[in-house]
Formats: C-alpha cells, structure tokens, sequence
C-alpha cells in the first residue's frame, strides 16, 4: 500500500508539494477556503470575480512553468509573454528586444528614455559590476546600502531601483535584502534572455494553476477537503495525527501564524514568530467603457498607484482595472476606501485624461501579504526535526522572497525532503 500523505493547505506550495507527490501516495488535501490558490486566487463579490492581487511572472520560474505543463495547464492561452518591458507614465520607459542575452539588456538601457545617458552609465555599471561578481554581494547590505556604494543617485533610485525592489521583494530598498534581489536579478537578468520575460495573467489567478493542478489530483485520486480548517497536526510513533485522523506524513502549507497554530508549541521554530510582515493593496475600478491604457501594465513614478493593469485588455474583463501599491508605508495612504480610490482613479486620468467616474469599485487589502526580506533574515527549512512531518511555502528557507515561484519551489522541496526520509525508513 502507499503511505498515505495530508497536505494542509491548498495555496500555490500546497498544491506544487501534492503534485510532487500524487504518484507515490494515497493524497489528501485539507483547505479552509472554498477556492483554491491561497494569496494568489481567485475572489467572488455580490457583482464580479477578481484576483485578490495582481501577480507578473518572470521566464525564470522554471518550476512554475514544470509544475503547469505536468498538470496540463495551457500557458500560450494563459499568459501574455512580453520581453522585458518598463514603462513608467512620468518616468522611465524601456523596451528590450528579442536579442541574446545580455545584449537585449544593454540595447533596453541604451535606448530607454527618461534616464539621462549619465545615469545609463551609471546603471548598466552597477549590473555589470555585479554580473561579474556572479550576482553574490559581500555580507547581506540593505538595497539601499548596495545603491549608495554602487553611485546610484536620486533619480535611479526613484525611477528604476525603488519600483524594481518593491515589484520583486515587496519590501522597501531601505529595508530590503540585497542578497535576496541579486537572486532574483541572478535568474532573470543574469540568465538566457528568455528567463527575464514577463508573463502577465490572462486568466484569474485560480484558473492558472491552482483549478487545472487539484483538477489533475482528483484524476490521480488526490482527494480534497475545501472549506475545512485544521485545528491541530500532531506528530506521533508511526505518523502524524491531523484533526484526530492517522496520516503516515504531512506537510504543512499554510502562512507562517497559521502554522504556529497548527503545530505543538514545542516543535515550531522560533523564527517562524518573529517573522514580520508587509501588505499590498489593489484597488479596482470597473468602467462602463474599455479604459484603454497604452499599455496593458503601465506604472507611475510619482502616484499613489505603484503599477496600473488593464484587465480589459489582458483577461477580457469589461472596464476593468486594476491598480496595485506595494508595501505602502505608514501614513502613506489616503485613509478609508473612498479616498483611496478617489486617489487611484487620479493616477487613471494621468495616464487617460477622459476616463469617467467608475461603475463598480473594490479595495482588496492583504495585509500580510509577504513577509518582509530583510537582511540577515532565517527562515525555517521544510523539515521540522521530528519524522513524517514537514514544512511549505514562500516564507520557508530558499533564496527567493515571497513569490509564486518562491512558493512551488518550496513544496516541491517539501516533498522530497518527505519521499526521501520515507525511503530511508522502508530500508
């Protein structure tokens, strides 16, 4: 018989652990929610479906783009591929052609506009200089830090840098890791061409991966148990207990205080409490026409709004758009909904002067939405130092910050690490 295997949690690393181990075990999935997909799912209101966030997807996830293909998930009709692309409304615009790397890179920086040819220099430098250290920096320097050394001024770090570390780490430069960027850079930039695509949803978030993945687990009798929340794992002599119920393993794929909750107090690891947290904001607003911006992602320099999508255009959701605010400091934001919205829909008309009043609007906050990728940070690996059980998501121990691929890697590892010790206890 195969051991049989709960996973908790039905996110992006739960579902990357069960689709690793679907061939080797008798599965079983518990999830809280009723959709699929944790942080980056799909939500219903009264009037309309959204995302509870906007997600861009890079060439480089490699794991991503295995996991999709092996649960079948169509990624031509799924994602809009665009070679690397930055375009700020007030500020910088850069195209990369189709070139091999790292030509494409310096003709995108060469031809850019909205950067002076002195801070051309200056930047294609920086990433030289790092290229050529193998993307490793000395210690682990805030951003901010690594900036100043490398002679980046004000408007680099306004106009390329800060948006840049807040799409990638969700954290601001001040207080973000620059060991965790050159990672990130290391696997888009620093790789073929191809790997620092961006790859924009063309489907909800649900619809990408999470449905077609739990749709391929039931075909290979995955069993799943939606709208169940997990009040207890505990480990004993010849397994784990999940809710009472015997299991020969399990992995644990839920956010870090949820799964201090889960767990006996004296086997989660402290750093999995001390984890700090950060959120992103998305505000949509849906209008009675297309809202046609020049591009189907378009950012701004100096806005409320950190990047700006057309849903529209890009998943054919009628008038709708969405606009996104990462990390946004204390105080930063107009207070309550209706400021907040009337502040977005001012970006909008920057970037559209004749759009109307919206229809519909929704404020979506994940208010931790991502832990904070600070220097020096520990984070727990995917074994918790007890048998058959184990650990997933994208705040466990990897080089990655909280991101998709961050997340299925860690899942994937989860697994692993969980067939290779149920290996060494057969022998």
């Amino acid at each position: 018989m195969k051991p049989r295997v709960a996973v908790i949690g039905a996110g992006w690393a739960g579902l990357a652990a069960a689709v690793e181990l679907a061939p080797h075990v008798r599965l079983t999935v518990f999830e809280a929610g009723r959709t699929p997909g944790g942080r980056a799912r799909r939500v219903r209101d009264a009037e309309h479906t959204i995302d509870n966030g906007q997600h861009i997807l890079l060439g480089a996830y490699q794991t991503c783009w295995r996991l999709m293909r092996q649960v079948g998930a169509d990624q031509a009709s799924a994602l809009l591929r665009l070679p690397l692309t930055w375009v700020q409304a007030d500020g910088l615009r850069m195209r990369c052609p189709r070139w091999p790397a790292p030509w494409h890179l310096l003709a995108g920086l060469l031809s850019a506009r909205g950067l002076s040819w002195r801070d051309k220099g200056r930047l294609i430098f920086a990433l030289g200089r790092l290229s050529l250290a193998r993307w490793q920096v000395a210690g682990d320097p805030t951003v901010a830090e690594w900036l100043d050394a490398a002679r980046q001024d004000a408007v680099l770090k306004e106009t390329f840098w800060r948006p840049l570390v807040l799409a990638a780490l969700n954290t601001p430069p001040e207080q973000a890791s620059m060991r965790m960027l050159a990672a990130v850079l290391r696997d888009s930039l620093g790789a073929a061409r191809a790997a620092s695509d961006m790859l924009l949803p063309r489907r909800d978030l649900s619809a990408l991966f999470p449905e077609p993945a739990v749709a391929w687990l039931a075909a290979q009798g995955g069993m799943f148990h939606f709208g169940h929340r997990v009040t207890s794992v505990e480990p004993v002599a010849n397994g784990v207990l999940v809710d009472g119920e015997a299991f020969d393993a399990a992995i644990v794929a839920c956010a870090p205080y949820h799964a201090a909750r889960l767990l006996p107090a004296a086997i989660v690891p402290p750093i999995v409490k001390k984890l700090s947290f950060l959120p992103i904001y998305t505000v949509y607003l849906r209008f009675a026409r297309p809202p046609r911006l020049p591009e189907p992602m378009i950012g701004l320099r100096r806005g409320t709004a950190d990047w700006l999508f057309d849903r529209d255009a890009l998943c054919g959701e009628a008038g709708m758009l969405a606009a996104v605010i990462s990390a946004p400091q204390p105080g930063a934001l107009p207070e309550g909904d209706a400021a907040l919205i009337a502040a977005v829909l001012a970006d909008a008309r920057r970037i559209v002067a004749d759009l109307p009043e919206p229809a519909w609007t929704r404020v979506v906050v994940e208010r931790r939405a991502t832990f904070a990728a600070t220097p020096g940070l520990t984070r727990p690996g995917v074994r918790l130092g007890v048998q058959s059980l184990f650990l997933a998501g994208d705040w466990v121990e990897g080089e990655y910050p909280a991101t998709l691929e961050g997340a299925v890697q860690s899942g994937v590892a989860a697994a692993h690490a969980l067939m290779q010790d149920m290996t060494h206890t057969e022998r």
